[in-house]
């Protein structure tokens, strides 16, 4: 089992040698523009624009609730496009955050770092916009990721 690391820095910039997967929550109604993503596309345009046409042709594909896309950005770094927040609001059915669709996603980037020896680092995923409680996304991050292995490091925004 590897521990859980939380450092303070930015996630957009892994500390870290080898492969890396930064992974990160994305909504289910192709917006981008908000949180982590401004980030993201501040240092690589191609996850946006992958994520955007992904979800524009989400009737001939995967795209929905629990479902990643990887996009590779170096030869070393992928980021991970994890869809686990239903809408943008907070509503009858509570945040955005949709756990299980977190699960689902951290269990895509496993197979995937697991396949390349790479690392995962993330923000604080689904605590921010989504509404989520770190209590609750913590363990599946450390059942997912962490107990098969894989070294994650949690960025908090210094």
């Amino acid at each position: 089992m590897e521990p859980l690391k939380i450092i303070a820095g930015d996630a957009t910039s892994p500390q870290a040698k080898g492969p890396k997967i930064i992974a990160h929550i994305c909504n289910d109604l192709g917006g981008w523009g908000k949180g982590f993503v401004v980030a993201v596309s501040r240092r690589w345009p191609g996850p946006e624009k992958e994520y955007r046409r992904w979800h524009r042709e989400r009737a001939g594909n995967d795209f929905g609730l629990g479902a990643v896309q990887l996009v590779q950005v170096k030869p070393d770094i992928w980021i991970a496009n994890m869809v686990a927040q239903h809408g943008i609001r907070t509503g009858s059915a509570g945040p955005p955050i949709r756990y299980d669709a977190v699960e689902r996603g951290l269990e895509a980037v496993a197979a995937h770092a697991l396949a390349h020896q790479a690392s995962v680092h993330m923000p604080r995923i689904g605590c921010g916009l989504a509404g989520g409680k770190w209590e609750r996304i913590e363990p599946l991050i450390t059942q997912s990721l962490s107990a098969r292995g894989v070294a994650v490091t949690v960025y908090d925004h210094a």
